[in-house]
């Protein structure tokens, strides 16, 4: 029998113990909250574009296009009132807005737009040149300028709603042939440039992304943008380009038997292939995403069957052959005519 005052400590060393796993346990908690937390607070939101992402190509001073540019989305000014080019420029899947109610408010849209991505917080520092880089999702800052002389590579590591904020304290350069390559799921509608100065989109290069620029935008001749071009106080200016404003792929869908997938509805202004400018506004939402489909059943297997062998068929003898020789013909000899030799007379004498 145990006297008490060893029953007295064991329990005060079973009360040590549990202590310690309490405090264990505490102890990993706090060090998974401080891991999980940053990359929690790492996810970008997309930024708002509001009205403004209904329009490929948006100025404050001018719109001046030289060639057959080819813009798919709404072109818009405001203050401004001069949009110049179109034709021999086309707008496609969109309208034309001059210094009216879906202008101005496209244009209040852009401001607020740009604040948010000029205010995010920074998660990597970049300077000078971005060509042959790989860049993950997150928030790139360079105090002066931004410069891209040949490939950049944007890698969304699976994910299609990642987002990409690059922030030039003064201008863009891209050099001529320059282009951006999207991978891991990454999408152009969720590329965001926003641009202390101006933006000069060089010579047949592919740039994508959505630029907010404080100034203007030069597009040069034959360059090409997935996103839209969108100038806060300046102009935007256009050569012989190719603009298509990026919309978010939906990335819904069913699971199991069924299927739901997400679908994107489509409210297009009723714009003009000639560029004349209109009132009514165009643009594109989003439509619900799918609801998830049902789980097909299982098919029941069937018995298992016996199969009886087959005996192959005995093979017919042959008969042999009947056939008859064919019948002697006789032939009935043919008799010759005797050949009567025919007596010359003598010529009569005349005396």
């Amino acid at each position: 029998m145990f006297s008490s005052t060893d029953r007295r400590s064991r329990a005060a060393l079973r009360g040590h113990h549990a202590r310690r796993r309490l405090a264990c346990v505490a102890s990993l908690l706090a060090v998974a909250s401080l891991v999980t937390v940053p990359l929690a607070l790492g996810a970008q939101a997309p930024v708002g574009l509001g009205t403004a992402g209904n329009f490929a190509v948006l100025a404050g001073s001018t719109v001046t296009n030289t060639g057959p540019s080819v813009i798919s989305g709404s072109v818009g000014l405001a203050p401004g009132s001069a949009v110049t080019g179109f034709p021999p420029g086309i707008v496609l899947a969109g309208t034309i807005q001059v210094a009216n109610g879906v202008a101005l408010q496209a244009k209040g849209d852009l401001v607020t737009a740009y604040n948010d991505a000029a205010g995010r917080s920074s998660t990597a520092t970049v300077s000078g040149d971005l060509a042959g880089r790989t860049l993950k999702p997150g928030v790139y800052t360079s105090a002066s300028s931004l410069g891209l002389s040949g490939q950049l590579t944007l890698d969304a590591q699976g994910d299609p709603s990642a987002v990409f904020v690059f922030q030039a304290g003064s201008s863009l350069i891209v050099g001529s042939g320059s282009q951006i390559n999207l991978i891991g799921g990454a999408q152009a509608c969720n590329v965001y440039w926003q641009v202390g100065s101006s933006a000069t989109i060089g010579t047949s290069s592919a740039f994508v992304g959505n630029i907010l620029a404080l100034t203007s935008i030069t597009m040069t001749t034959g360059a090409t943008l997935q996103g839209s071009a969108l100038a806060r106080n300046g102009a935007v200016t256009l050569d012989t380009n190719t603009i298509t404003r990026a919309t978010c792929a939906s990335t819904g869908g069913g699971s199991g038997g069924g299927s739901g997938p997400g679908t994107t509805g489509t409210t297009p202004g009723a714009g003009t292939p000639s560029g004349t400018p209109t009132t009514p506004g165009g643009g594109t939402t989003r439509g619900a995403t799918g609801a998830s489909g049902t789980s097909g059943a299982s098919g029941v297997p069937g018995a298992t069957g016996t199969v009886k062998p087959k005996h192959p068929k005995k093979p017919k003898p042959l008969k042999p052959s009947t056939t008859k020789p064919p019948a002697k013909r006789h032939v009935k000899p043919v008799t010759p005519t005797p050949v009567v030799p025919t007596a010359h007379k003598p010529p009569a004498f005349t005396g």
